[in-house]
């Protein structure tokens, strides 16, 4: 395996990501060292390569990108993986809004928690399901206007139900499902989502996103899956009254 160093240091985002697509066409793996905010790293790159970020990336890691693995050792800013296609992104720590925004495929595993109008305008298209694993909370608006894809919520450290999201959770949601390790309160639901029973098939998806949670981030303690609640669309098109009478 080809592996390559990279000082980032006060590098500008556009300098950084010309390198580091040129590295990725020659090498298996980039260390990138003393991230600091810079953007777009990994965006658009359509091949399998690993990159290990040491450091803070800013907004849209990932974005549009269909193949490699982002591996963060700390937290990340916003809209990380912002309509990826294929790949996955593992962070170490916490994720800011709108994580997931428009995702079309691929995986994110969050260690901590995550920001507002995480899995905003998710989708899926025959065999590409995103997937977004969160190991805390989750701020107001999870699942906004979520078209497919599945949103699992941990709840780690999280005693109490109130608490594992914020208010409106799955607003304007049309597919997909969420997962969530706790009943949330229905004050904190939007009104466009409804509770379900949990079937065999449920329960192989969360054994399967758990595990892989448990070895990204050496997690050892036991998580209960009959604890979880499962969140569909109540309406395939909620908005359909908004445009014709019928």
């Amino acid at each position: 395996m080809k592996q390559i160093d990279l000082e980032v240091n006060n590098k500008l985002a556009e300098d950084l990501n010309k390198e580091i697509r040129q590295f990725a066409l020659n090498y298996d793996e980039i260390n990138l060292h003393g991230v600091c905010g810079q953007r777009y790293i990994g965006c658009g790159i359509d091949h399998d390569i690993k990159i290990n970020i040491d450091g803070v990336p800013g907004n849209d890691l990932g974005a549009y990108m269909a193949g490699p693995e982002l591996e963060v050792f700390s937290n990340a800013q916003d809209a990380i993986g912002n309509t990826m296609n294929k790949g996955r992104i593992i962070v170490h720590g916490s994720c800011g809004d709108t994580t997931g925004y428009a995702m079309r495929g691929g995986e994110i595993f969050v260690k901590d928690s995550v920001g507002y109008r995480v899995g905003i305008h998710m989708k899926e298209y025959l065999d590409m399901k995103p997937v977004i694993v969160i190991g805390s909370s989750a701020g107001d608006f999870l699942g906004e206007y979520m078209a497919g894809g599945i949103i699992i919520l941990l709840g780690i450290g999280i005693t109490k139900a109130e608490n594992l999201t914020g208010k409106y959770l799955g607003t304007g949601m049309h597919g997909g499902v969420m997962y969530i390790n706790g009943s949330i309160p229905k004050k904190n639901m939007g009104k466009e989502i409804k509770k379900v029973e949990m079937n065999d098939e449920d329960k192989k998806i969360l054994n399967k996103y758990i595990k892989q949670y448990k070895k990204y981030f050496n997690y050892t303690k036991a998580i209960n899956i009959d604890n979880f609640s499962k969140y569909i669309a109540a309406d395939k098109n909620p908005y359909h009254l908004l445009y014709t009478k019928n």
